[in-house]
């Protein structure tokens, strides 16, 4: 079904190939500009991008960029200098994290700035670049740290420059005005990091931290956990991590892919930014789609409010053909692959949000239910077992969906599912529960003519048994 996950992904625009080659004979070496093209269609329309027309922005370096190629594509820059305004800046662009939670990048920054100038001896921030990717069906995180890790590390010097500034401290090249900088990342992403941060000037000032392989270790408080105990576990947050993270001092989680977005903006500025995606989604984002075979993996950059139909059509698949879309990843949402816009910014019913960038579609010859129990098995068991929801509630939740799934004919296993999640809902000491009862929720309503044929002793799906 797929190609290797860390080769050079197959980009969303036919001419990306022909563009990139261009610039190299053309001999390009001052700064570029990358200017989006908008396609046939890709004109606001209500809100909603139709077209996935873009030209690569987070990958215009082309494949294994290294430090020369990257200057050569981008041009010099200290992003050092960008940090005075550069909140502000992120404001003006509408920037959301590309992690999951799309919180407002400068809002977040800003709660972390604002905590590290109180008292009398201010306390020096942090800030974190997270590439953890612990979601089995994402790997756009890996994909940029691959292909484009100096853009990761110029909007992590950046960011931390800014919060440096806020602080009343002055930047300098090294030590982003005593902002400490930290990449976490899966081992096999952590020989490019190193790679590139050997490349550059200063680039040895940023500490680098594996992060295990596990669904919770890119949890905000996990990450935390994971560099100050060695224990990638989500902590219980009496205090947000801007008031006191890491050693206790104010500290900021950001994705990778966010961080590379920051260094665009710095760079080109915020209407630049707004010159792809919707009013209120702005800017691209990556994706990382997958399905059935001879479906290949595929990682896209596409407008914010782009049709979830286009993104399909673009890896190769007819929407016609596809049962439903898990969009968000494990945490996310089962929809039918018909007309929604890909936005956390949408309506209900006309958008699904995006959430870690994942797009993953199952064919009609495959079981909704059986698919999401199979998901909901390992979710059961990556929890932290540290409340009981994650202890007990979401065993308890797969066991009943595992029953479902084999064809057990009780009708009342539906609405005991249905029971256990709004028990576990909202109740954990992080979001895994809630966000796991969130994915089942969602397969009890695309997948309601199912659940009923199984609890009948059969399956809808062509040739498929229940049992």
């Amino acid at each position: 079904m797929s190609q290797p996950r860390d080769s050079y992904p197959q980009t969303s625009q036919d001419n990306y190939q022909d563009s990139y080659q261009g610039r190299q004979h053309n001999g390009h070496q001052d700064a570029y500009t990358p200017v989006p093209r908008q396609g046939p269609g890709g004109s606001y329309r209500d809100g909603i991008q139709d077209s996935i027309r873009q030209e690569p922005r987070l990958l215009a370096a082309g494949p294994d960029a290294g430090w020369a190629r990257h200057l050569d594509t981008f041009g010099q820059w200290e992003p050092q200098a960008a940090g005075p305004g550069l909140l502000e800046v992120l404001a003006e662009s509408g920037l959301t994290g590309r992690g999951g939670a799309a919180f407002e990048t400068w809002r977040k920054a800003t709660a972390t700035a604002g905590t590290g100038r109180k008292g009398l001896f201010a306390a020096r921030p942090v800030v974190i670049a997270n590439g953890a990717e612990g979601e089995p069906l994402s790997f756009k995180d890996r994909t940029l740290l691959a292909h484009a890790p100096h853009l990761v590390i110029d909007g992590l010097i950046a960011l931390a420059a800014a919060l440096g500034q806020t602080g009343g401290r002055t930047s300098s090249q090294t030590s982003a005005g005593g902002t400490s900088m930290y990449v976490y990342a899966p081992a096999a992403s952590l020989p490019r990091v190193k790679q590139a941060l050997g490349e550059r000037p200063g680039g040895k000032k940023i500490r680098v931290v594996q992060a295990p392989e596990t669904f919770i270790s890119g949890e905000s408080s996990a990450v935390v956990n994971m560099i100050e105990n060695g224990t990638a576990l989500p902590t219980d947050q009496r205090r947000r991590l801007s008031e006191s993270g890491l050693n206790g001092r104010p500290t900021l989680v950001v994705n990778v892919e966010t961080l590379a977005q920051v260094a665009l903006i710095a760079r080109y500025g915020a209407q630049w930014f707004r010159q792809a995606g919707t009013a209120t989604d702005p800017g691209t984002r990556l994706v990382s789609v997958s399905g059935p075979a001879p479906t290949r993996d595929v990682v896209l950059e596409v407008p914010g409010g782009v049709q979830l139909s286009a993104v399909l059509k673009e890896a190769g698949m007819d929407p016609g053909s596809l049962s439903a879309v898990l969009v968000g990843g494990y945490h996310g949402r089962w929809v039918r692959p018909a007309d929604h816009a890909l936005t956390p910014a949408g309506a209900p019913g006309r958008a699904v949000r995006p959430g870690a960038g994942v797009i993953h579609a199952l064919d009609l010859q495959t079981c909704g239910i059986q698919a999401t129990a199979r998901i909901l098995n390992y979710l059961a068991g990556q929890s932290a077992r540290q409340c009981g929801p994650c202890m007990f509630g979401l065993p308890a939740m797969a066991s009943v969906l595992n029953r479902i799934a084999g064809g057990e004919t009780n009708p009342r296993l539906s609405s005991e599912l249905d029971r256990l999640g709004r028990l576990v809902s909202g109740r954990g000491a992080c979001r895994h529960p809630e966000g796991t009862t969130g994915m089942v929720s969602s397969a009890l309503e695309v997948f309601a003519a199912d659940f009923r044929a199984h609890l009948s002793g059969y399956c809808t799906v062509p040739g498929g048994v229940a049992a």
